[in-house]
């Protein structure tokens, strides 16, 4: 599916507030710790439903993709996870955090992230491979490569249920240390998707990562970790530890909390659904 990127117009980005929480693994590595805090605003609400979907099926295209079926019907049954199957639910939290995370990187980072990992799953309970979330920041804006431009990429993993009793940042942190073995082939398979796409210059975006002995750039790894409020404990994630990490140097560590994320995710999901029906 072609990836369409438009202006950041979802203004849900605003509900992200950092904290003044001080938390530092094990080894004294700082850890940033955000608020996400939605409003009940249903014009950002809409805005931020309709972004959310078009990371499984891009709205210009779902009309030619869902016979027999009606929008709604399309995506609830082939392209979102389901809210009661039992692997579902945890698919649901993970794509919501990869795609939060997505978000918030574009935002703060100001970097270009591809939106391709969502619709290329074959099976909507399921994980899509590879690492969770890449991007891409280019020093200079005419296409001239240049060392100071930068790759990222983010491992996520949510608890907004309670029922994980592993220390999450840890664990996204040990997943990030394998993305050091795993960046060519996410580079590739990004690359492939824009190609498949006739997307020549992005392409061309892809390549120019491909290849950092002759074209040198900077990396910055990092592992994010998405909470319900209720299930956030800084205790544990206290006890993390980057020093196993491949790229601890170059490792940035995130904390996303915010209020009953579950019921939050079940909302967005079905509003995504409802408003593809009526067009909005």
């Amino acid at each position: 599916m072609k990836e369409k990127r438009e202006p950041w117009t979802s203004k849900h980005i605003q509900w992200f507030v950092k904290t003044e929480i001080l938390l530092k693994t094990t080894d004294g590595k700082h850890v940033e710790v955000w608020n996400f805090c939605p409003k009940n605003d249903a014009a950002v609400l809409s805005a931020w439903a309709k972004h959310f979907r078009n990371h499984y099926c891009l709205d210009e295209v779902i009309d030619s993709l869902r016979y027999p079926h009606s929008r709604s019907e399309y995506l609830t049954k082939f392209k979102f996870p389901c809210k009661s199957n039992k692997l579902g639910p945890s698919i649901r939290a993970g794509d919501f955090g990869e795609i939060l995370v997505a978000d918030f990187l574009e935002w703060t980072h100001k970097c270009w992230v591809p939106r391709l990992r969502w619709s290329s799953k074959y099976v909507k309970n399921e994980s899509p491979k590879g690492s969770d979330v890449i991007g891409f920041k280019f020093h200079n804006q005419e296409g001239e490569t240049s060392a100071k431009d930068v790759l990222l990429i983010f491992e996520s993993k949510t608890n907004f249920s309670g029922r994980n009793n592993n220390n999450l940042l840890q664990d996204a942190i040990n997943s990030s240390s394998e993305d050091t073995i795993r960046k060519d082939e996410s580079l590739n398979y990004i690359k492939q998707k824009f190609f498949e796409n006739n997307d020549q210059e992005k392409v061309k975006k892809i390549e120019r990562f491909q290849n950092p002995v002759d074209h040198p750039y900077e990396e910055t790894y990092g592992a994010a970790a998405i909470f319900s409020t209720e299930c956030f404990d800084a205790d544990r994630l206290k006890c993390s530890n980057t020093s196993e990490h491949r790229n601890k140097d170059n490792l940035s560590l995130l904390v996303i909390k915010g209020p009953r994320m579950m019921k939050l995710v079940h909302d967005l999901y079905r509003r995504a659904a409802d408003e593809a029906e009526r067009g909005i």
